[in-house]
């Protein structure tokens, strides 16, 4: 089980510097933000890819990721090229999460200035994996899509990570599900219901069909569990913690992530209890 941090880019970069090269310390072996252009009313809240960019040059063995890109403003061509270019600046230690986007605007789902239907979210996240997959994997590429398209774009000569950092897709739903097994290099789960481990287990298990399908190896793909949506207590004690990342590895999660400490919300927790939890990591 690897255990990382959520960071929350909210704070004038002299202090985001200090938290990024704390969580490399305390342990914590993945360190993850979110890629919005706001959340829930945060201003200023920093864009994500210039953030991983200044972390990676403050930090040096911690993996560095987002949580999660998504076509709701960000098209084909400039993201792979800025996730060729992070994948260089922090010498093979990037990591793309990637979903389908919010449909309200704390999730910038209508920055684009139209409504999508919740069909034409999926069918658009669908078509935007697979041409950041082809445009990160091949030179040069032509896309004639939908919604996007190339003309003999060249992105990928010169990645470190091959053929290009890791795709984990947050998909829960049966068809992104298949496209998780299709393309992805890891699964996000968005836990939901009254039961939240019941809940990820059986999309685990869709998870795995799907993979057999494609001649792909579940056991071999990284799972990931964001912590601090579920009333779960995962910040009630060290203790709690490492039981809860217990049972939820039984069920064939590899990875959880803990947000930094934020009083006053969903994700307090006090210090003591969030370094317990990176020191822990390692024995998880």
């Amino acid at each position: 089980m690897r255990t990382g941090t959520v960071m929350w880019p909210i704070e004038d970069w002299p202090e985001m510097a200090r938290r990024w090269v704390e969580a490399e310390e305390l342990g914590f072996e993945t360190a993850w933000v979110y890629d919005h252009l706001a959340w829930r009313g945060h201003s200023p809240w920093e864009e994500a890819f210039t953030s991983l960019a200044a972390a990676a040059m403050c930090t040096t063995s911690i993996r560095l990721g987002t949580l999660v890109t998504s076509p709701n403003f960000r098209t084909p061509i400039p993201t792979a090229a800025a996730i060729r270019s992070l994948d260089r600046i922090s010498q093979g230690r990037i990591t793309i999460g990637v979903g389908a986007g919010g449909d309200d605007h704390t999730s910038d789902g209508d920055v684009l200035g139209r409504e999508f239907t919740p069909r034409e979210r999926a069918d658009r996240f669908a078509e935007w994996t697979r041409a950041l997959d082809t445009i990160l994997s091949d030179s040069p590429v032509t896309i004639d899509g939908e919604h996007w398209q190339t003309r003999e774009v060249s992105v990928s000569p010169g990645q470190v990570q091959q053929p290009h950092a890791p795709l984990w897709l947050a998909a829960n739903g049966p068809r992104g599900i298949r496209l998780t097994a299709e393309v992805g290099d890891g699964w996000i789960a968005n836990p939901g219901g009254d039961d939240p481990k019941a809940y990820v287990a059986e999309r685990l298990d869709r998870l795995r069909d799907a993979c057999e399908a494609q001649g792909r190896d579940f056991e071999a793909m990284p799972k990931l569990f964001m912590s601090g949506f579920t009333d779960e207590p995962w910040t009630e004690s060290a203790d709690a913690f490492e039981d809860l990342a217990g049972a939820y590895a039984e069920i064939g999660i590899t990875d959880i992530a803990v947000h930094w400490p934020r009083p006053g919300t969903r994700w307090e927790m006090s210090r003591e209890v969030f370094e317990a939890i990176a020191e822990r990591s390692a024995s998880l």
